[in-house]
């Protein structure tokens, strides 16, 4: 069971017990992301947490990568669109020094002018990264075209553009602004006792405030129809084709949930099954859901040689129209939610997985779904229920779509235009 407490300077911590692990996984929740960003600022929060690992007041990188590495520890953070976690795993016996570590890390950044500039590099050549791999690009270019009038249509990255003009002033003021008690979220789950581990944590972070009140920015998203080319030296083209999805919390987000498994979240889903293996036309055809505060999208991925494009969506439009036509069977129904159960409750075993669950949950919903809530929510959806998502989802009014790559021979806008009517 996952208890909330508050810390002395109002940071809420998420806690789980497990006794029967010898490991503790844990974790600080930012919510602050790309979305959060002004248009000047863009890149600053996945910039920042590069920055974290590049020394502090008291430690050198060198010195941080050393000390997690004799715990036989893993340390890690990510940046999304609205949201920002630096997270560890190690051994029970060694969470203290894990927890100083961390702690030096968000309360004491050094963000030196030498080191900024070193990174820029490194962040340069990963923006360069993901505009060579077309499979990626696909996905984050119709992205930012979907959602380009607001702040959660810029790339989390930032651009050669932004960056370049960032200083280690510029990132120690934002990281002022948007690191903050009232921003912040901590999730423990592991091998621990909960008041003691309170304790240490509030030893550690509870007595840390800011002067400045908390005040975050961001923009409302809403759906803009977009079509997305991007020519690449390569054999393939890699598509997307996207429709608007359902919001975070929406009612019918586990109906959507298994919808999208039967449809192309896995090798027995229909669009696996008809185009990958009745048809070999592709080797990687799956489907997605992208869930946001107020927006999200659904989103058809499928790479193949140019000269099948046609044929592949032709299928693909011919699976949205059965499915929208005709309700899946209520056996079907059951095997997949138990399909989903099972997956999630075998990902409950981790302690990082149960960290990362319980932190998201808290930051993002300001509360934490027990297991056995998730259970009765996914077993409560009917074949209605996933026959209406898909009619409400799938429309081709609203269709969008990118193509990256080999384009030759394909024009995609009267493609889609001749296929999904």
């Amino acid at each position: 069971m996952v208890v909330i407490r508050t810390l002395d300077n109002g940071i809420k911590v998420a806690l789980e017990s497990i006794s029967y692990v010898r490991s503790i996984s844990f974790g600080i929740w930012v919510k602050n992301g790309s979305r959060n960003e002004l248009p000047q600022e863009n890149g600053v929060s996945h910039y920042i947490e590069h920055m974290m690992f590049k020394g502090t007041e008291n430690r050198t990188a060198r010195q941080i990568a050393e000390e997690m590495d004799a715990l036989g520890g893993q340390i890690n953070a990510y940046t999304t669109k609205e949201y920002t976690c630096y997270h560890t795993r190690v051994l029970d016996k060694h969470i203290d020094r894990a927890l100083d570590v961390m702690s030096d890390m968000l309360l004491h950044p050094l963000i030196a002018e030498e080191d900024v500039q070193k990174e820029r590099n490194v962040i340069t050549e990963e923006i360069y990264m993901y505009d060579d791999a077309p499979e990626e690009l696909v996905h984050d270019a119709l992205q930012d075209a979907i959602w380009r009038e607001s702040s959660l249509g810029m790339p989390i990255l930032g651009t050669e553009e932004t960056i370049s003009a960032f200083d280690s002033k510029f990132i120690r003021a934002y990281y002022e602004r948007n690191y903050h008690p009232d921003n912040i979220v901590l999730s423990v789950a592991g091998n621990f006792e909960i008041e003691e581990m309170l304790e240490k944590l509030n030893g550690k972070l509870g007595g840390w405030t800011r002067e400045q009140a908390f005040e975050q920015y961001d923009t409302e998203a809403s759906y803009h129809i977009s079509c997305v080319e991007k020519e690449k030296d390569v054999e393939q083209v890699h598509t997307c084709i996207a429709f608007p999805g359902l919001e975070r919390e929406h009612p019918q987000k586990y109906a959507m949930a298994i919808f999208n498994t039967l449809f192309g979240g896995g090798m027995s889903s229909r669009l696996f099954q008809k185009i990958r293996e009745e048809n070999g036309l592709t080797y990687s055809i799956y489907s997605y859901t992208s869930a946001f505060a107020d927006t999200g999208i659904f989103t058809i991925c499928a790479s193949m040689n140019p000269n099948q494009a046609e044929k592949v969506f032709e299928l693909i439009a011919e699976e949205i129209k059965a499915v929208k036509a005709e309700a899946f069977s209520e056996q079907l129904i059951e095997v997949t939610k138990e399909q989903m159960i099972s997956n999630f409750i075998i990902g409950t075993e981790s302690t990082l997985n149960r960290m990362t669950s319980a932190g998201a949950s808290l930051l993002l919903r300001g509360r934490v779904q027990e297991t056995e809530e998730v259970i009765e929510k996914i077993e409560a959806v009917t074949a209605e229920d996933v026959l209406q998502i898909a009619r409400e989802v799938l429309d081709f009014e609203k269709i969008s779509y990118s193509a990256v790559g080999n384009l030759k021979g394909n024009d995609f806008d009267k493609l889609v235009q001749k296929v999904f009517k």
